[in-house]
């Protein structure tokens, strides 16, 4: 609307091309920097710095990394300067310089054998607080930095990735097993896409939720990947909701008979999310901007024939895709990655024009 207001008044505007690139330090767009960076075999955030980078910028290598990771997988070299602290120990850095535990709960369905070792570890390390989350989490807050990896060895879960830019969780109903009002199994294809794509990492956060009926107490319409049982057994898909400070109502992006259609139409739309969005651009700014009768197209009928190597790479993704804590916790990256966080005391300074 500013942009229609200003072109209505001083004619038309030029759009910055610093829009378009990927991450700020380097002027390419994701498509160009991924192809150059596949032409020269750059698999390192320092080596693309180099390469093609006109300052040095934390925001531009936190964005390579994870295009970095995405294109060469398990041939990428880490450093670990290039990630976040909360990627470095796997774990959300709280307000008071600790940090959450959050392990997996597949679909919001857990058991009573889980539950109690969950408190045990909770117990064991006088964990403060155990708050069951919106996104159907069991979050362990409140954490020392130097007590994760211990912590994570006790629990032996998979990491609920609640840290990091990937596919989060998917929320669900209880679907037709258990209400009277479920069209569909809800539950399972909620757990089945979280047991596919766990780890799975995209270039922002990406939340999902799978309802069992069109009453839709996943809240899948606002949520970056939706899906929705209908009448007659069929799932309908919705991409680039939102629920934050901007609400946005998610788009259909078709209609399919079976869940292993909704997963290949799912992988699909995050394998191509993967590769043309910027760096921290959520789906609800992505698909307004590709156009779902675009993406429709793209992925649905494949009217350009992208679908079979979306298909593949995704697959090659989720492969090499890694639980963080089965090895960090035996073997640390580095000498501190776990060490406990030095607060250094300031001086107080007297007012100004004080005596004291």
């Amino acid at each position: 609307m500013i942009r229609e207001l200003i072109e209505e008044i001083a004619g038309s505007v030029k759009a910055d091309p610093s829009e378009s690139w990927y991450v700020p330090a380097i002027p390419m767009d994701k498509p160009t920097l991924q192809t150059a960076v596949i032409e020269r075999g750059l698999k390192s955030v320092s080596s693309v710095m180099e390469a093609f980078a006109s300052k040095d910028d934390e925001k531009s290598r936190m964005g390579l990394a994870i295009l970095l990771r995405a294109v060469w997988h398990k041939e990428y070299v880490d450093e670990r300067d290039c990630r976040f602290v909360n990627d470095r120990v796997h774990g959300n850095i709280q307000k008071d310089g600790t940090f959450s535990v959050i392990p997996r709960i597949y679909g919001g369905v857990t058991t009573a054998d889980e539950l109690v070792k969950i408190g045990l570890v909770a117990k064991k390390y006088n964990v403060p607080t155990v708050k069951l989350t919106g996104g159907q989490r069991i979050d362990l807050l409140g954490v020392k930095k130097e007590l994760l990896p211990d912590i994570w060895r006790d629990l032996g879960m998979v990491s609920g990735y609640a840290y990091t830019k990937a596919f989060r969780t998917c929320k669900t109903c209880v679907g037709s097993d258990w209400c009277r009002f479920g069209t569909n199994d809800s539950t399972a294809l909620g757990i089945a896409i979280e047991k596919r794509l766990q780890g799975l990492e995209t270039p922002a956060k990406v939340k999902m939720g799978v309802s069992g009926c069109p009453r839709n107490c996943a809240e899948a319409t606002v949520k970056d990947i939706g899906i929705i049982a209908t009448e007659g057994g069929e799932w309908e898909i919705l991409v680039g909701g939102a629920a934050g400070v901007s609400v946005r109502k998610a788009d259909s992006l078709c209609r399919v008979s079976s869940q292993e259609q909704a997963i290949r139409i799912t992988e699909r739309f995050l394998q191509y999310y993967q590769e043309h969005a910027r760096y921290l651009e959520r789906t609800y700014d992505f698909v307004p901007r590709i156009g779902i009768q675009k993406l429709r197209a793209l992925l649905v009928d494949d009217s350009e024939g992208l679908c079979a190597g979306l298909d593949e790479r995704v697959g090659a993704g989720i492969e090499a895709a890694l639980d963080p804590w089965e090895d960090d916790s035996r073997n640390p990256k580095y000498a501190g990655q776990f060490a406990p966080i030095r607060r250094i005391a300031l001086p107080v300074l007297a007012p100004a024009g004080s005596t004291g």
